[in-house]
């Protein structure tokens, strides 16, 4: 009986080698997926801050679904951009695929292109599911009540074109678009029940959804994001792998980008967690070529001002109000723990215009931490806040493997932080001496006032210059604002950011001042339409 079976796998092998092939693939290392989520801050706030999870998935039970990347849509703008997003996608599946990731196609409403595909026969042949949901097949339109409550934060109503003259509907697509190549131990079905039975059939619990478009067909299809998320898939939206129907001259009347940016929050709010391409391609995330928008990375890491809170609102404030493209790194928000010291995207440096760093005490990863070295050695600008001070200094702790910048402080920001003041006193901020007239400056108005406790910075080493000066009773006034030159960078450093701090339009005018300064832009007028709210 043994000789017999080794016979028939013998056989089996033979007659099919591409089965061998995939089973190999299974056993390689699991899927390491950063999973950017947000999480109401408390109940009823409307705030939310930024949450990574590292997931860690087998790829034998992982299928990667494909959304509608037809080869034609009815909106010339959305059929450019997916030519433009097929290229790169087609790399994450052949990635995919080689790890032993089950590739699903789901080109909805042109299956009868492929009938006779081996891959929709697949998908056809699998057996009923005792599991199977009642209402699988159809479309959902949303996963929660509390969904349904915040709806959308995009005006879709007129169908998304953002093309002039506005393009004629219609539905000329007839199969998915070529450049994703389509293998025979893949996948096809638009059907809800069809996937979901192979899904169980296989053992497949772990689900990341791509494709277009995110506010409609990724969401609410039957094989969609709400579907796998309500009947307890393990479902991610690749975030960089798919776009929006949004036209940009209705409400909130932001780019196509930004509108697709706010649909990525929603879902992460709401339905599930998203991750980036870069897990599988171990590049930066895909942009548009036409994303113009001007990129700020937030390299968030302290408990103890809470950054993770502060930094959302503010990248919310630079997106709507200014149109910038914001990317929040979210460390760990505990005191201790293995992972205090993990970081996950730093090689969203690459592309970075502006770093904003809020850190405190912690040793990244080597290799995440040379993409912050890398970044500021091509004199690319950057922002440091309250304890980015002694942001990679944890005392000569790192773990094995990461890496402290001791000297961050005095080297890149041109400070000396050395402790700070007892809690309670009342720091009263004012212009320091020849600061008058600096760009970052205008619009702020002075004196202002900060609960958090004052730091001691003096004296601040060449060639800073002070721009703001703090002042507690019975004390030197100390600098909390100045500006810095490392290298050829552009530096920005203030000892403010207590949660108070940024509840203060000074403070953050004064914050948004600096951005552009950093960027070596024009800061903005201070007008009445500017003073928006902050909720993320």
């Amino acid at each position: 009986m043994k000789q017999l079976k080794i016979l028939l796998a013998a056989l089996l092998v033979s007659l099919c080698p591409g089965i061998h092939k995939a089973k190999a693939a299974t056993n390689k290392d699991k899927l390491i997926l950063a999973a950017r989520s947000r999480v109401e801050t408390s109940e009823g706030s409307g705030k939310f801050r930024v949450v990574y999870k590292k997931l860690e998935w087998k790829p034998s039970e992982t299928a990667i679904i494909i959304c509608d990347m037809w080869d034609q849509h009815w909106c010339k703008g959305a059929t450019h951009r997916v030519a433009e997003l097929a290229p790169r996608m087609n790399e994450v599946v052949s990635k995919a695929r080689s790890k032993g990731v089950l590739i699903v196609h789901s080109p909805s409403g042109t299956i009868k292109h492929y009938k006779e595909h081996p891959a929709h026969k697949r998908a056809q042949d699998a057996a009923k599911a005792a599991n199977l949901p009642r209402d699988i097949g159809k479309w959902c339109r949303w996963k929660s009540g509390l969904e349904k409550r915040f709806k959308y934060p995009i005006d879709q109503s007129d169908g998304g074109c953002d093309c002039e003259p506005k393009c004629k509907g219609g539905s000329p697509w007839r199969k998915q678009i070529e450049t994703i190549e389509i293998r025979s131990e893949d996948a096809i079905s638009d059907s809800g029940v069809e996937i979901w039975n192979l899904l169980e059939q296989r053992g497949i619990d772990n689900i990341v959804l791509m494709g277009v478009h995110t506010n409609m067909c990724v969401l609410g299809r039957p094989f969609g994001l709400r579907n796998m998320a309500r009947y307890g898939r393990n479902v991610v939206l690749m975030r960089d792998m798919t776009d929006t129907m949004y036209n940009s001259r209705m409400h909130p009347f932001v780019s196509h980008f930004t509108g697709t940016d706010l649909i990525v929050k929603h879902i992460e709010k709401f339905v599930c967690p998203t991750i980036t391409s870069t897990a599988f391609t171990f590049r930066p995330q895909f942009s548009f070529k036409n994303d113009k928008r001007p990129r700020v990375v937030f390299i968030s890491a302290e408990s103890e001002y809470k950054a993770a809170e502060s930094c959302p609102g503010f990248a919310h404030e630079l997106e709507m109000k200014y149109g910038l493209n914001c990317e929040i790194l979210q460390g760990s928000i505990t005191k201790s723990g293995e992972d205090r010291n993990y970081i996950s995207g730093m090689e969203a440096l690459s592309k970075a215009d502006l770093v904003l760093v809020f850190a405190r005490r912690r040793a990244f990863q080597a290799e995440q931490m040379k993409y912050l070295r890398d970044y500021l050695d091509r004199g690319k600008p950057l922002i440091g806040l309250r304890t980015a001070s002694h942001a990679f200094d944890t005392r000569g702790k790192a773990p094995n493997g990461h890496v402290e910048w001791r000297n961050f402080d005095h080297e890149v920001l041109g400070g000396n932080y050395h402790g700070h003041y007892g809690r309670g006193p009342v720091t009263t901020v004012t212009a320091s001496a020849g600061a008058k007239g600096h760009p970052i400056l205008a619009g702020v108005r002075m004196p202002f006032a900060s609960i958090g406790s004052l730091y001691e910075v003096r004296p601040l080493s060449r060639p800073a210059k002070r721009l703001l000066t703090g002042t507690i009773p019975n004390k030197e006034p100390e600098p909390v604002a100045w500006t810095n030159t490392y290298k050829k960078s552009r530096i920005f450093y203030t000892s403010l950011g207590h949660p108070d701090d940024f509840e203060n339009p000074q403070f953050r005018r004064l914050l948004i001042n600096a951005v552009f300064w950093a960027m070596n832009k024009p800061v903005p007028k201070v007008t009445v339409k500017a003073e928006v709210s902050v909720t993320n």
